[in-house]
C-alpha cells in the first residue's frame, strides 16, 4: 500500500503525463469529410477546428442548404474522430478507467 508521499508522487507523475498527452493532442491533425471528400475539415486532438476546404464544384448559389449540410457533416466527422483519438490516448494513461472530464 502506498503512503501519502508515494501517492502524491503517483498523482504528480500522472499529471505530468496528462500534460504531455494534451500537448501531443494539440499537435495532432485529424481530417473529417463529407460529400465524398468535397468538403474537408481539419481539427486537432483538442477538438479545435483548424481548416475547412470546400471543392469549388460543390458551391452552388442556388443550393446553399446542401453546402451547409456538407460542412456540418464534415465538422461532425472531424470532431468525432478527434474525440475518439483523444479518448484512446487518455485511456492508455488511465488504464481504461473513465474519469470525468476526459
Amino acid at each position: 500500500m502506498l503512503g501519502a508521499g508515494g501517492m502524491m508522487k503517483q498523482v504528480q507523475k500522472m499529471q505530468a503525463e496528462m500534460a504531455r498527452i494534451q500537448n501531443e493532442l494539440a499537435d495532432e491533425r485529424i481530417e473529417g469529410s463529407a460529400g465524398g471528400g468535397m468538403v474537408k475539415v481539419v481539427a486537432n486532438g483538442q477538438q479545435e477546428i483548424l481548416d475547412i476546404v470546400i471543392a469549388p464544384e460543390v458551391v452552388d448559389p442556388d443550393d446553399i442548404e446542401t453546402l451547409q449540410d456538407l460542412v456540418l457533416a464534415a465538422v461532425r466527422d472531424a470532431m468525432k474522430r478527434s474525440q475518439d483519438m483523444a479518448g484512446e490516448k487518455m485511456s492508455k494513461l488511465t488504464g481504461g478507467l473513465k474519469l470525468p472530464g476526459m
